[in-house]
């Protein structure tokens, strides 16, 4: 009898602005993110490199820039998140690519902002089940590369984070008797 892994079901979510929207996460190890949205939106692979030490609260398993790589529609982009440490904006994830600078930051408990170029593009939710629902700005120009770039981030890293103050009521409470 041959073990087979199960072949990975995409989780789609129907975007306003771009249509249906696939992330699915693969690869032996879970090491492969993959958005597509057929014609809409290119396609994004973000691929962990195997050597990574594995940290199962995040989806892709790193936020070492060093064991990520990422393409967006065939071509490599530079992918760059902070350690996630205490505050929120510890948790920014910024990316390089075709000329412009996306960054996706906690901003609420649950939801994390993408910008392009330092505009407003939209909110993103997801709770590291790669589910991912985007609320785009009134009237920002979102085109197909700033979704698939915003989809990608939020599902491999997941979005919101507390605040400084939670976070520091957090620890003191704990180290009370």
């Amino acid at each position: 009898m041959t073990d087979t892994a199960p072949t990975p079901v995409p989780t789609v979510t129907d975007d306003d602005r771009h249509g249906a929207v696939s992330v699915e996460l693969s690869g032996e190890h879970g090491d492969t993110l993959v958005v597509t949205g057929g014609d809409a939106i290119p396609r994004v692979v973000l691929t962990r490199a195997p050597e990574a030490e594995v940290d199962e609260q995040i989806v892709i398993g790193t936020r070492d820039p060093r064991h990520l790589r990422m393409t967006v529609g065939g071509d490599d982009a530079e992918i760059t998140p902070a350690r996630g440490r205490l505050t929120r904006r510890s948790y920014r994830v910024d990316v390089s690519y075709a000329g412009a600078a996306y960054r996706l930051v906690p901003v609420s408990v649950g939801t994390s902002r993408l910008t392009r170029d330092g505009k407003r593009l939209g909110k993103f939710s997801s709770d590291g089940d790669l589910r991912v629902i985007a609320e785009w700005e009134e009237g920002a120009e979102v085109v197909p590369a700033d979704a698939a770039v915003g989809y990608a981030l939020a599902a491999a890293f997941g979005t919101g984070g507390q605040s400084l103050w939670t976070a520091v009521v957090e620890v003191v409470s704990e180290a009370l008797p």
